[in-house]
């Protein structure tokens, strides 16, 4: 297939995905506890109807979450596209490789230590957030590189051992913290956890939208990077690529945007192993091609769990996070039988 069919099959893909995204954000917004017609979602949001409870319920709680689980969705999968072309492992994802539970944790112990500021700064405590969910992601990184190094190299076999091990640690200091706080910061830190969108606000989406405006074009711009460096590091600096630079700019990125989502939404598993997947499968192995689409499969991923999960199980809600491992179990299971 030559470049002018895989651009082609590209923008298809590209607009097909976006059109799913947008009919499940329709479904979203006018499906729930209070239905609402679509013509009355176009009023309010032209803000041509006058009835309050359709504001409110439109633009205090369902437009926020919808707009919340397509960003962390699209940080999710293009995060998880570039982790398995840095490791050059198809099984790594940042829940596997303990990120996720090392941004919760480091969440976990601001929730904790300043608890009263959360209450009373609003805004800013959620940027807070994401800041030491940032610093939690860097220091699982460089754990997960200082212990899978052999001869000077990253293993790939070692990253995924090494990875579940960090997991199990951080995740296991994220419950024993927990447990040390009040019934009610204990059930709010639990729901988090679980990986719950539902109670989404504006000002989650100003903590997380920087984060994806400042590094997801770099992803993007630097995706023929990943290319290159699927090859043999001879080969790599050979035409000149600075493997060590590469990396860390790609490695920083990647975490910050993984980091920003778990601040905002908790810990959303095999979002980031699965997209990379069904992008590659969609498009091609290259990944000027497979990163965005790998960000709209994610987006849909999110869009569709959260809203399973609040209209099937109702008058109860299953958080985004358990519907999208319900399904993401069995396919990492298909994944790992594949790769033996």
């Amino acid at each position: 297939m030559n470049k002018r069919n895989y651009r082609s099959r590209f923008i298809l893909t590209f607009f097909l995905s976006a059109c799913l995204a947008i009919f499940v954000m329709y479904l979203s917004v006018t499906n729930g506890t209070f239905d609402i017609t679509a013509l009355e979602v176009i009023r309010t949001l032209l803000g041509l109807d006058s009835a309050s409870d359709h504001t409110l319920v439109i633009f205090e709680f369902r437009l926020p979450r919808i707009l919340i689980g397509a960003m962390v969705g699209f940080a999710l999968g293009i995060a998880g596209t570039v982790l398995q072309g840095l490791t050059r492992n198809p099984l790594a994802d940042p829940g596997i490789l303990g990120i996720h539970a090392a941004a919760g944790l480091s969440i976990v112990i601001y929730m904790f230590v300043v608890k009263e500021a959360i209450k009373s700064a609003g805004w800013l405590s959620v940027l807070n957030m994401t800041f030491f969910g940032w610093i939690g992601g860097v220091a699982a990184t460089a754990f997960l590189i200082l212990f899978s190094r052999q001869q000077g190299r990253v293993n790939p076999r070692m990253l995924i051992l090494v990875g579940i091990a960090l997991n199990s640690g951080f995740s296991a200091l994220t419950l024993y913290i927990s447990l040390k706080m009040n019934p009610q910061d204990f059930e709010m830190a639990t729901v988090w956890m679980s990986g719950s969108i539902y109670s989404a606000s504006w000002a989650q989406i100003t903590a997380i939208l920087p984060w994806i405006i400042c590094f997801v074009p770099i992803l993007i711009w630097r995706s023929s990077i990943l290319n290159v460096l699927q090859l043999d590091e001879i080969s790599t600096m050979g035409i000149g690529v600075n493997l060590e630079r590469e990396r860390r700019i790609l490695l920083i990125c990647s975490v910050a945007l993984v980091s920003a989502s778990v601040a905002v939404s908790g810990s959303i598993g095999f979002v980031g192993l699965i997209a990379p997947h069904i992008a590659r499968r969609l498009v091609s192995i290259h990944y000027q091609y497979s990163l965005p689409i790998s960000g709209m499969i994610g987006m849909l991923m999110v869009l569709t769990g959260d809203f399973i999960g609040k209209t099937i199980f109702s008058p109860a809600e299953l958080p985004a996070g358990i519907v999208i491992a319900i399904i993401g179990v069995p396919y990492f299971v298909y994944l790992l039988a594949r790769s033996r």
